[in-house]
């Protein structure tokens, strides 16, 4: 367990990472691997169906604006695989999520974190989400 201002982490939460930008997603990954979270990554929409139907990550951060398949509709597509429709989600985007035109809550995104992310507000919301989705073995 890693422990970070008394929050205590699991090691065996996995975490789907999606970022089409290199520098951000190898940045979040990083940060977050140093909370003791396992990290999957996916580079566009498409690539986070496939690792999020095949890995079962107990979260995913999900950027909105991604190549191939956008962020919204990977997440719905994520919520029509048996299991995943209680997967917390979080949208990370340098967009309002509400000015894409779609409602993000719609779509299935669980909660929303504008880029540039506060790590520390992030890591809050994730543990949040976390505690609440019970533990994976």
């Amino acid at each position: 367990m890693a422990q970070r201002k008394g929050v205590m982490i699991s090691e065996k939460k996995r975490i789907l990472v999606v970022e089409d930008s290199d520098d951000g997603r190898f940045a979040l990954a990083k940060l977050l691997q140093l909370e003791g979270y396992t990290i999957l990554e996916a580079i566009d929409g498409a690539q986070a169906i496939e690792i999020a139907s095949r890995e079962r990550p107990d979260l995913i951060l999900m950027d909105l604006s991604l190549p191939v398949v956008d962020g919204l509709t990977a997440t719905r597509r994520i919520r029509e695989t048996p299991g995943m429709e209680v997967v917390p989600i979080i949208a990370l985007s340098g967009h309002d999520a509400f000015g894409l035109g779609n409602d993000p809550k719609e779509a299935g995104i669980t909660d929303y974190a504008t880029k540039p992310v506060d790590f520390d507000l992030l890591i809050n919301m994730m543990s949040r989400y976390l505690s609440e989705s019970g533990s994976s073995d």
